[in-house]
């Protein structure tokens, strides 16, 4: 992606960095970055020496909810909408990716740009960052929101920021379980490159998104079919290279190094 697109994706060693770059409009979602947010995912998701995400805002948002003046935003007020089949394209709408994500939310996350959070396995905020769904102090429901909050952050909590409508600061956030730390605003790309650099060290990058599918998926399971489906994906995994060096570095007394294989 150029440097000039609505949404960079930079990639140093095995840490990709995804950028929402509308500052001038606070990084809402026009139509241009709707389309450029999906590619960055899709980007990761295909990138095989990418191991973890971090996504972030460029300026002092993070992003602002969808941009009223375009139509192209997806703000689901069109009427032939209502029928569309949902499009799993970008990681806020569904799109299946296993790698660790982490958001390092520096400024305001609105609408839109709450629910890529709410997507996040890790948020890290800055002291500076706000949070929100003002939909229904529009005349409209969240309902992505509305879908993934209750089971993130507990029903009372949820509806604070569903029903109400206000924005909440970072350390509200953290309170209510949705941000895991806050952080002053210039240290927030350290924090978020030091927590990468623990899962990338720490653990096996396919165990990694082996959990994390388990972890997802069992969400929507019955516990005997969880457990099933995890055992599946735990004999799967164990049949790595990865988990190989493992069992070798464990006779030899050091510490394996992962491959990613």
């Amino acid at each position: 992606m150029s440097a000039d697109s609505t949404v960079t994706y930079e990639r140093t060693g095995r840490v990709a960095v995804i950028t929402y770059n509308r500052p001038e409009a606070l990084n809402a979602v026009n139509g241009q970055l709707r389309k450029d947010l999906n590619r960055a995912w899709e980007t990761l998701r295909t990138d095989d020496e990418a191991w973890v995400a971090i996504v972030t805002g460029e300026g002092k948002a993070f992003c602002a909810g969808a941009d009223l003046k375009d139509p192209g935003s997806s703000v689901g007020n069109d009427d032939h909408s209502f029928w569309e089949v949902p499009s799993f394209t970008s990681l806020e709408s569904g799109k299946e990716i296993f790698k660790p994500v982490i958001a390092a939310v520096n400024g305001y996350a609105i609408g839109f740009g709450l629910t890529m959070v709410a997507s996040c396995d890790f948020v890290i905020a800055s002291d500076r960052a706000e949070f929100g769904f003002p939909e229904v102090q529009l005349g409209v429901p969240t309902v992505q929101g509305a879908v993934r909050m209750p089971k993130r952050i507990g029903w009372q909590n949820a509806m604070e920021l569903l029903l109400l409508g206000d924005r909440v600061s970072a350390q509200r956030a953290k309170e209510m379980g949705l941000v895991m730390k806050v952080v002053p605003h210039d240290e927030l790309m350290a924090a978020a490159a030091e927590l990468a650099e623990r899962l990338i060290t720490n653990s096996a990058p396919l165990a990694v998104r082996a959990t994390k599918e388990i972890a997802r998926r069992s969400q929507e399971m019955g516990f005997v079919e969880a457990i099933r489906f995890g055992e599946t994906m735990r004999k799967v995994a164990g049949a790595t290279e990865d988990a190989k060096a493992f069992r070798d570095a464990t006779k030899s007394g050091q510490k394996p190094t992962w491959q990613g294989r």
